[in-house]
C-alpha cells in the first residue's frame, strides 16, 4: 500500500533540506575546514622603491630645471640679434661639431668638472673639436658646495681645462649652480654660507685666470638658497635656464641676461641657447 505525506510533512522536509544546503559553514567551506572568515586578505602592492640618487660626476646644465621649473613653449625667432650656442657633458660623447656649426651654431660650453673628483673624459675632445669647427668655446664647472670649499673648486676647474686665453676663440669660465640632484636643494648650506661660497669660488677664479666667471643659476633655486642675493650681478655675467617662450624674472640685481638656454631638446646635442647679442658681442666676451 504506498504511504502518502501529507502536504505538510512534505514541506516541512524540504525546507530542512533548504536550511542545511544554505547553512554558512557548508557554502563557505574551505579546504581543511577553514571558513573565508579565516582566511586573510590579500596583502598590499609593495610601495615602489623610491629613485636611486644618480651617481657624482653625472650632473649637467640644467638637469633639474624642469622638474623645479616646468617646460613650455619654444621661443619666438623674430627677436633682436641673438647667437645660437649649446651646451654639452660628458653624456654627449663625441659631438658633431661641423653639423652644429653649419646649423648656425656659433659658440658652445662644455662641461669639465664637477666638485673636485670629476673630470668629463670627453672635455678634450668636445672642447677642441668645437674650436677647429670655427665655434667659440669655454668650459663650466658643476658646483658641489657641500663637498669642499668654493676656492678648492675653482681651483680644480682651472687646472682641469676651466682657463682662458686671450686668443679670441675662448670664453671666460661658468659656474653651474642650480638644484643638487644628489640631495638636499642647497646642499646643506644657509643663505649666507652659500653666498660666501659662491663668493669664494669666483674670487679664486678671477684671480687665476683675470675674468669674472659666468653665473648658471635658475631664479627659483637662487631666491631659495640665497635669499635673492644681488651682489654678483655687477661684475658676473648671467646665464638663466628657462624652457619656455620668455625669459621671465631674473634673479635680483640682474637687469638682463647674457645667455638664455632655452632647450634641452634641441637638435643635434639637446640644451640649446640664445647669447644675448650679435656674434661680435659673444667675440667682445671672449676677449675680455
Amino acid at each position: 500500500m504506498p504511504v502518502h505525506r501529507s502536504g505538510t510533512t512534505g514541506r516541512a522536509l524540504l525546507a530542512a533540506v533548504a536550511a542545511l544546503l544554505t547553512t554558512p559553514a557548508l557554502l563557505l567551506a574551505r579546504p581543511n575546514g577553514a571558513s573565508a572568515a579565516d582566511i586573510p586578505a590579500d596583502p598590499p602592492p609593495p610601495a615602489p622603491a623610491p629613485a636611486a640618487a644618480p651617481a657624482r660626476g653625472t650632473a649637467y646644465m640644467g638637469m633639474g630645471i624642469i622638474e623645479h621649473d616646468g617646460q613650455g613653449d619654444l621661443p619666438r625667432t623674430d627677436r633682436a640679434p641673438q647667437t645660437e650656442g649649446v651646451d654639452v657633458s660628458g653624456h654627449q660623447g663625441n659631438v658633431n661639431w661641423v653639423a652644429l656649426w653649419s646649423s648656425g651654431v656659433d659658440w658652445a660650453y662644455t662641461k669639465a668638472t664637477e666638485g673636485t673628483s670629476y673630470k668629463n673624459p670627453y672635455f678634450a675632445r668636445q672642447y677642441n673639436g668645437a674650436y677647429d669647427a670655427g665655434l667659440i668655446r669655454g668650459a663650466y664647472h658643476f658646483a658641489a658646495p657641500d663637498g669642499s670649499s668654493g676656492a678648492t673648486q675653482a681651483d680644480y676647474f682651472v687646472d682641469n681645462g676651466g682657463g682662458w686665453s686671450r686668443d679670441g676663440k675662448t670664453l671666460p669660465g661658468v659656474l653651474d649652480i642650480e638644484w643638487n640632484p644628489y640631495g638636499a636643494a642647497c646642499y646643506g648650506k644657509t643663505r649666507s654660507q652659500m653666498v660666501d661660497w659662491i663668493d669664494d669660488f669666483l674670487e679664486t677664479y678671477r684671480s687665476r685666470t683675470g675674468r669674472d666667471a659666468l653665473i648658471y643659476t635658475a631664479t627659483s633655486w637662487w631666491k631659495t638658497c640665497t635669499g635673492d642675493y644681488p651682489g654678483f650681478a655687477s661684475t658676473n655675467p648671467l646665464w638663466i635656464p628657462r624652457y619656455s617662450g620668455t625669459v621671465g624674472e631674473l634673479p635680483a640685481g640682474w637687469g638682463f641676461q647674457t645667455i638664455w638656454q632655452y632647450t634641452s631638446t634641441g637638435p643635434i646635442v639637446g640644451d640649446h641657447n640664445r647669447f644675448n647679442g650679435a656674434l661680435d658681442r659673444v667675440q667682445a666676451l671672449a676677449n675680455g
